[in-house]
């Protein structure tokens, strides 16, 4: 019987990814561990491996594809002594027609059935034993289109998007998606050979031109919600914007930011540390570093990286700040995680340095040139940049002065770090000149009440006023 090879979970929270290359084409012969494509995530870009072994008989969703939701049917491939030709595309996913945008993300998230060979956040399809062709299904060509309540016609988010744009009445389009969903090359086919438009929305009435845009009714039980994208584009003149769509990781970035600071309550503690010290150390430690076979130093110290290892220092001398919200409970961790903002084209990372109280500062910095390169390169895996109890964001090298930044979730804190300067300052009665740089930590208050926060805000300072403490 064959295999249905399904959009896989390549992390915890993913819901939707775009299938950015087949490496395999149809017909080709398909081995254990042979790479099969390249998935795009929210965040990065993985290989998926084939876990079975057959002929790959039909691709479902074409390479360049966007938001395929997790589960859904993407290739076919036919088992040793089945005719290829023959398969034909039988379900998918759980069975059951994904349902459109607006169901609970955590419904969507949700791990595939326990019969399927899902690896969620590894690098293996998820496959689907095929017995029988799904309902309404003609042989040979593309089934019938199902409807639930109400008749409601079940398509893909790109379908029902590529429909709305060219006016394609989707009720006349025939699925050949999963149990006859409806996906982009339907609606494209139906497009191409003169398919039921669809009637042009009534237009509103024409607001005056003085008025602002009204923003969009309240959800019950949440925020405001912004202005319309017509009524965003009514602000401005025709022709003086250019139009960019979102991709997945910036739409992730704006959904989780958002909920960040909707649900947990900010709060926002600043100081002011002294950097002569450490600057000194820094210099003495580069310059005692041995040197590899190419005469470069074994390794180059920045002050980030004295950073990340105080903050990793002072959660353990705070145990009661090394703690993150968990719904009904904290959950406080034994070693420090410390996140570190990285800057890519469009977005960010935020790798973690496990363990950072226990790491030495030549390999906390060694971890993080390897974090920012691969970053950049959108090659770290999910298990890098998940988790973490803080971040530092570190935005001194713009010669950025003082931020306060927003806290990543499951996180419970995050440091924003400017850059180190010259400043006056009262020592013993008299005017001195010393080097300082500014860190205000945003706290989430359910975990850290101020007192708190301000003990683990003190333990930083102390270590980065007194960095041979970091060395012992």
């Amino acid at each position: 019987m064959p295999i249905n090879v399904l959009m896989p979970a390549l992390s915890p929270t993913m819901e939707k990814g775009n299938l950015a290359k087949w490496l395999k084409k149809e017909g080709d012969a398909v081995k254990s561990g042979d790479v099969l494509a390249e998935i795009e995530t929210d965040k990065a870009t993985m290989e998926v491996e084939a876990i079975d072994e057959g002929v790959l008989a039909k691709i479902v969703v074409p390479e360049g594809t966007a938001d395929v939701p997790v589960n859904d049917l993407i290739a076919v491939i036919a088992q040793e002594g089945e005719d290829p030709s023959a398969v034909q595309a039988a379900g998918g996913g759980n069975g059951k027609a994904a349902p459109e945008s607006k169901s609970d993300p955590k419904s969507a998230a949700a791990p595939a059935p326990a019969d399927q060979n899902t690896t969620p956040g590894g690098g293996h399809m998820s496959y689907e034993r095929v017995n029988e062709a799904p309902e309404g299904a003609q042989p040979g060509g593309p089934a019938k289109q199902p409807q639930g309540e109400g008749g409601r016609v079940f398509a893909s988010p790109l379908a029902r998007r590529i429909a709305k744009q060219d006016g394609v009445d989707l009720a006349a389009v025939a699925g050949t998606g999963p149990h006859g969903r409806i996906i982009a090359r339907d609606v494209q086919a139906a497009k191409a050979s003169g398919g039921t438009k669809a009637p042009a929305p009534q237009a509103a009435a024409e607001a005056p031109k003085a008025a602002s845009p009204a923003p969009k009714a309240a959800p019950a039980g949440g925020a405001p919600a912004g202005p319309t994208l017509d009524q965003v584009r009514g602000f401005y003149a025709k022709g003086s914007y250019e139009e960019v769509p979102l991709d997945g990781m910036r739409k992730t970035i704006a959904k989780r930011l958002t909920e960040a600071m909707q649900v947990a309550p900010h709060f926002y503690l600043t100081v002011d540390c002294e950097l002569d010290a450490l600057m000194k150390l820094r210099e003495t430690l580069n310059a005692s570093a041995g040197k590899d076979k190419d005469g470069k130093p074994a390794f180059k110290l920045s002050v980030n990286d004295f950073v990340i290892k105080a903050m990793g220092l002072a959660l353990i001398r705070v145990p009661a700040a090394n703690a993150v919200w968990a719904e009904d409970r904290v959950l406080r961790f034994k070693q420090a995680e410390v996140g570190v903002a990285v800057a890519i084209d469009g977005g960010l990372f935020t790798p973690v340095i496990r363990r950072a109280d226990e790491k030495t500062l030549s390999s906390i910095s060694k971890e993080m040139k390897d974090f920012a390169a691969r970053a950049r390169a959108k090659k770290l895996k999910p298990e890098e940049y998940q988790g973490g109890v803080t971040s530092v964001s570190n935005l001194g090298m713009f010669g950025i002065k003082h931020f306060t930044a927003v806290i990543n979730p499951p996180q419970s804190s995050i440091l924003a770090v400017g850059a180190g300067e010259k400043r006056v300052v009262v020592k013993d009665g008299a005017p001195a000149v010393v080097q300082v740089m500014t860190a205000t930590l945003s706290c989430d208050h359910r975990v850290l009440d101020g007192a708190l926060g301000a003990e683990l805000v003190a333990a930083f300072k102390g270590l980065i006023e007194n960095p041979m403490g970091m060395l012992v």
